[in-house]
């Protein structure tokens, strides 16, 4: 079974036509096709957007080896929520544990996590203020992954990654908002770090 085939089982099980999760996803019933027949495989983007709606992690619908969020509980592993994290202009990071959350062993096995909450709308539509985040602690990432970022060493920010050969740019998804540009000279001096990569998107109704 591929992504694909999670993808119409989930969406079955929920008692869902592909026209109504296509409009929950906002996207065409054509692309949501692609999806479910493996013609077409879902951005990490549009991953994350499917595994909150449907409470399953973004593992699962990559492997199908994971227990969604609802069976998860029973004997998940518990993670801090460290606090806020500005989805906006960056904000101080707050470090105090406001919440918990939890995932599952598997998942708590493959490396150290966190979670935290969006607050401002910067990575709207994909995620909202509210919503929490998982996120596995990691000092590199890709261009293209969603990260939390450092900046100036208390500010923390999550965009969207983009490498380039002179700097990095942290693009958020809102077009209200500016992309923030940091050269490589700008990266050392402020400096700019990687806190995490994200891997989950626990979206609050």
């Amino acid at each position: 079974m591929g992504i694909g085939d999670r993808i119409r089982a989930l969406r079955t099980n929920a008692g869902m036509t592909q026209i109504e999760l296509a409009n929950k996803l906002n996207i065409s019933n054509s692309t949501l096709s692609q999806y479910e027949s493996s013609a077409r495989t879902p951005s990490d983007d549009m991953k994350l957007k499917i595994a909150a709606l449907f409470q399953v992690s973004t593992d699962y619908l990559l492997s199908g080896s994971l227990t969604n969020a609802t069976d998860s509980k029973a004997k998940g592993v518990r993670i801090p929520v460290l606090g806020d994290v500005r989805a906006g202009y960056p904000m101080e990071a707050v470090e105090n544990i406001i919440d918990y959350e939890e995932i599952d062993e598997e998942t708590a096995r493959r490396g150290e996590f966190f979670a935290l909450r969006i607050k401002g709308d910067s990575m709207e539509p994909k995620f909202s203020e509210g919503d929490v985040v998982i996120v596995r602690k990691q000092e590199t990432a890709d261009s293209g992954d969603i990260v939390v970022a450092l900046v100036n060493g208390d500010s923390a920010t999550i965009k969207k990654l983009k490498r380039h050969q002179n700097g990095i740019t942290l693009v958020p998804s809102n077009s209200a908002y500016e992309p923030m540009y940091y050269s490589n000279e700008e990266i050392m001096e402020l400096p700019v770090n990687i806190l995490g990569k994200v891997v989950e998107l626990r979206a609050k109704f």
